[in-house]
């Protein structure tokens, strides 16, 4: 009877992810939010999270409904998770403009607001992006901004403002897809990207009247495009991008003035990268506080990795392989203690065929 009891303790600690149990080497616990097909859509693809400030995690995707690919009739879907990830309700649709595109995700939270603000961008679901990004006639790129003040529950109509943040000239345009951050000013922060003439380039935008409106910020690049922000602990911006120079190394940026400008990029040669999406936050404060970075580490679209620096980004001292197989997009998420979360692609065959949700510990590094 007491060994049943102990056999039954360990696959139950398996399941949940128990550190005592588990122990650092081990896999981490894991579950699966989106699935492609299921739920009336062929693929779910480009994962955004972050964390309420009553503690209910939001994971944001694309629903993809005929076809995988980044146009055609696409949805902006979400799962609320007020366990930490343990178990997730089911999927709302925060955004549907029947046969356009509607994505790239790119949530914040307010702190003294509570409201989480989720900007996005638009386009014809027939006009592919090499059209868009071609040239400056016909259909382009719109920016969208919606809110929650409920935690989630229900979201405003979108807004359209893109006079406001995008240059006439520009004709790609994408938010994120990654959590936005807020400064200790206040200021809220969204990372972006954007095409002009013919060129990738990354900038931010940002609001300081809590999200009522957004301006555009400065703008790093060429050679970059999707982006991911953290405020360094001397208030200094740092954007990691995804490179196009073509060594296969995520570009690093800095700004001293809040996102106004931006230094010229320079490669962090320690990041690996199948130019892709990544995710970049910090955690912890004073001494403890260290940043986390997850990405695809290799030259094709696999080893989900997480790195930690301690030193705000200098140098990646310690990493954790999460999943050796196809992976793609990612966003990370601070939890209660030295607990952390994990959104990501992941598959078998290839990299698109789930959205899985893990939790590690910080602990797990050291």
């Amino acid at each position: 009877m007491k060994r049943h009891w102990l056999h039954s303790l360990v696959f139950l600690s398996l399941l949940t992810g128990c550190p005592w149990i588990r122990g650092a080497e081990g896999p981490p616990a894991s579950i699966d939010v989106f699935t492609s097909g299921e739920g009336g859509y062929h693929t779910y693809r480009i994962p955004a999270l972050v964390r309420s400030e009553k503690g209910t995690l939001l994971a944001f995707c694309e629903g993809r409904r005929g076809a995988s690919s980044d146009w055609g009739d696409i949805d902006l879907l979400l799962r609320r998770s007020r366990d930490g990830g343990r178990t997730w309700l089911p999927a709302v649709v925060v955004a549907d403009f029947g046969a356009d595109t509607i994505g790239n995700p790119a949530p914040v939270v307010d702190r003294r607001t509570k409201t989480i603000w989720l900007l996005l961008t638009r386009n014809p679901g027939d006009v592919p992006e090499k059209q868009i990004a071609a040239g400056l006639s016909g259909p382009t790129r719109t920016v969208w901004v919606t809110s929650s003040r409920d935690d989630g529950l229900t979201w405003s109509a979108p807004v359209d403002i893109t006079a406001a943040v995008k240059q006439p000239e520009w004709s790609w345009y994408a938010t994120g897809p990654v959590n936005g951050i807020q400064l200790r000013s206040g200021r809220l922060v969204i990372p972006c990207d954007h095409d002009w003439n013919g060129r990738h380039y990354s900038h931010v935008i940002y609001s300081d009247d809590r999200g009522k409106t957004w301006q555009l910020g400065g703008t790093a690049g060429p050679g970059c495009n999707e982006s991911t922000v953290v405020e360094q602990a001397d208030g200094t911006l740092m954007l990691n991008m995804r490179s196009y120079a073509g060594r296969n190394r995520r570009a690093v940026s800095l700004s001293r003035d809040r996102g106004l400008t931006w230094s010229p990029p320079t490669d962090d040669e320690a990041l690996l990268e199948p130019v892709c999406q990544a995710s970049l936050i910090a955690c912890g404060k004073g001494k403890s506080r260290v940043l986390l970075f997850s990405n695809p580490a290799d030259r094709k679209r696999v080893n989900m990795t997480v790195r930690l620096s301690r030193d705000e980004g200098r140098n990646w001292v310690a990493s954790r392989t999460i999943f050796s197989g196809p992976s793609a997009y990612s966003n990370l998420v601070a939890l209660q203690g030295d607990e952390v979360g994990l959104l990501y692609e992941k598959g078998e065959r290839g990299p698109y065929e789930r959205i899985t949700f893990v939790r590690f510990f910080l602990r797990d590094f050291r």
